[in-house]
């Protein structure tokens, strides 16, 4: 005799329960991966301090950095969509461990230039596949935001220790054993994202295939808010970019830069949870809409920074540092909000591309600062920092009002192409 084969499904809550632990899951392997991330956090200071090639070639390095940054996160957003979160972050996370590999070796100025623009394609590519898990399996708008805003946070934090612990590990043991660290912490990111997460359907991966960057681009709320995010971040990102350039002109060790990013990390860690609470709610919508919320971040983060660029001592760069906080968790609270609302949903990786694309592009100024530095001296420096800050508040007005205007449409998912 013979039976049907019967096929047990579990039951929803258990998948939903699975499916937020694999959120979690992600969400530490994101802060653990940017507090290993030492070779692109250390890039600047390996090579003016650690290889010798100066404060000008430092320059040169990060904004090759940038420019890498900006090719890989479009791709990221693709293969996102198009494969799904767990081959999409498997491969590229993998890919992000060549390029460490590649920097503890490399030594000559152009295979330095090469291996940076490499390394800035893998800096923020898991990005698009966990803001992709989330909106796929958090149902409220609420909830959604402050789960990215935690990715936002695990990020910044993940930044700021890994400053901390870099800078006196590089001051005692040098930077090639970090940046083999950060190889084999990328290693582990696959192996998680490989075990944790799901193979996309194909009916879900024949649908987001169809979307293009053309689509994605004709959002005019998208448009706006890179606006913002290039302005703003260019502020936000001082931390990592501008901020070595500083403290190495001043002759201050690493240890400094580390003493600097510990203040800013505990600070981050003691405001964020209450200020998330203030600016989110606890229901399930916002408390306040997200383009005033996104005005005072970039305010808050350009005053803090311009005050850094005047600053000649490791208190001063410290407190600083603790100035931008407010600032920073009120910007990764809007940019989340902006992913949880109003990214559709087969689309997300390369909504998400197009903003951390936008902190890519931030990330192209430490060559002019650098030069600014050395012909305007810190007024100069100062003034470009408040000048990029006051554009993001300038573009928040029209976002205000795409927003508005395009709520419903962008509520529903982008129109395939035609076959």
């Amino acid at each position: 005799m013979t039976t049907d084969p019967t096929v047990i499904t579990p039951p929803p809550s258990t998948t939903a329960r699975a499916a937020r632990s694999a959120v979690w899951t992600l969400l530490a392997s994101s802060l653990l991966i940017k507090a290993a991330g030492f070779a692109w956090d250390f890039l600047g200071y390996y090579v003016a301090d650690g290889l010798g090639y100066g404060t000008t070639a430092a320059g040169a390095a990060l904004t090759a950095f940038g420019f890498g940054w900006c090719a890989g996160l479009a791709s990221a957003g693709a293969l996102t969509d198009r494969l799904g979160q767990r081959a999409g972050l498997s491969i590229v996370m993998a890919l992000s461990s060549l390029a460490c590999f590649a920097l503890a070796i490399a030594e000559s100025f152009p295979a330095l230039l090469l291996v940076s623009f490499f390394l800035g394609m893998t800096m923020e590519i898991h990005r698009p596949a966990v803001s992709a898990q989330i909106n796929s399996t958090i149902d409220s708008e609420a909830a959604r935001t402050r789960a990215q805003s935690w990715l936002y946070w695990a990020s910044n934090v993940g930044i700021a220790i890994c400053a901390a612990a870099g800078g006196y590990l590089a001051h005692h043991y040098g930077y090639k054993g970090l940046f083999i660290v950060n190889g084999l912490a990328c290693l582990g990111f696959a192996a998680v994202a490989y075990r944790v997460l799901t193979p996309r359907a194909l009916t879900d991966s024949a649908e987001a295939s169809t979307v293009t960057y053309r689509q994605v681009l004709a959002d005019p709320s998208l448009r706006w808010i890179t606006v913002v995010a290039v302005c703003g971040m260019t502020c936000a990102w001082g931390l990592v970019s501008v901020l070595p350039l500083l403290m190495t002109d001043d002759e201050l060790p690493p240890t400094s830069y580390g003493l600097a990013m510990f203040a800013n990390t505990i600070t981050v860690l003691a405001l964020t949870p209450p200020l998330t609470r203030l600016l989110v709610g606890s229901g399930d919508t916002l408390r306040y809409p997200l383009a005033p919320v996104l005005a005072c971040g970039c305010a808050i983060l350009g005053l803090g920074i311009s005050l850094a660029a005047l600053q000649h001592s490791t208190l001063g760069y410290a407190a600083a540092a603790v100035l931008l906080v407010p600032g920073e968790i009120a910007f990764s609270v809007a940019l989340g909000a902006y992913i949880s609302i109003h990214a559709p949903r087969n689309a997300t990786g390369r909504y998400q591309a197009v903003l951390s694309g936008a902190s890519a592009v931030a990330y192209l100024p430490p060559l002019g600062v650098a030069l600014a530095l050395s012909t305007g001296g810190r007024p100069l420096v100062a003034a470009l920092l408040v000048g990029s800050s006051l554009i993001a508040l300038a573009a928040c007005r029209p976002l205000a009002r795409s927003l508005r205007t395009t709520q419903q449409e962008q509520a529903r998912p982008l129109p395939t192409a035609a076959p």
